[in-house]
């Protein structure tokens, strides 16, 4: 980790790797645990820890989000078509994947706690909307943008 980097996710070089990517013959959930609630009370709890709260405004917050996403973005880069489940990557390969995509969620999750967001609100009348501009009966099997459909 670079000095001055406030980051809320990256693991200690210490730490022992976990396998948390399931392959994708096994069928697929989320966790329930834990829920975006509980990850905006640690990251909040983390960052007042280390008095980086008056780091973490909106805008860092976005610009740190949008590396993160570069990063994970740079895994499949010149990979061509990926396959559902990650199957041609390797163990190593599918770990960093979780990883980038944590430090996103996290960001994410940051984000909107300091925009003041209720995520998990805005995310139900967010598909509420998607359901209403992307009729099942209309849109079945396309991927078309939702204004061809009206």
């Amino acid at each position: 980790m670079a000095e001055g980097d406030h980051s809320l996710s990256k693991k200690s070089k210490n730490e022992p790797e976990e396998e948390t990517v399931q392959h994708h013959n096994q069928g697929f959930r989320f966790s329930e645990d834990p829920s975006l609630e509980k990850i905006r009370e640690l990251q909040s709890i983390f960052a007042r820890e280390r008095n980086w709260e008056q780091f973490h405004t909106p805008r860092n917050i976005l610009l740190a989000l949008v590396g993160e996403v570069g990063e994970l973005a740079e895994i499949f880069q010149w990979k061509g078509e990926v396959k559902e489940g990650l199957s041609d990557f390797t163990d190593k390969e599918r770990i960093h994947v979780g990883h980038e995509m944590s430090d996103v969620l996290l960001y994410l999750v940051r984000l909107a706690d300091r925009c003041h967001i209720d995520l998990p609100s805005v995310v139900l009348k967010k598909m509420e909307q998607n359901r209403q501009k992307y009729p099942a009966d209309i849109v079945y099997g396309k991927s078309d943008k939702y204004t061809e459909y009206q």
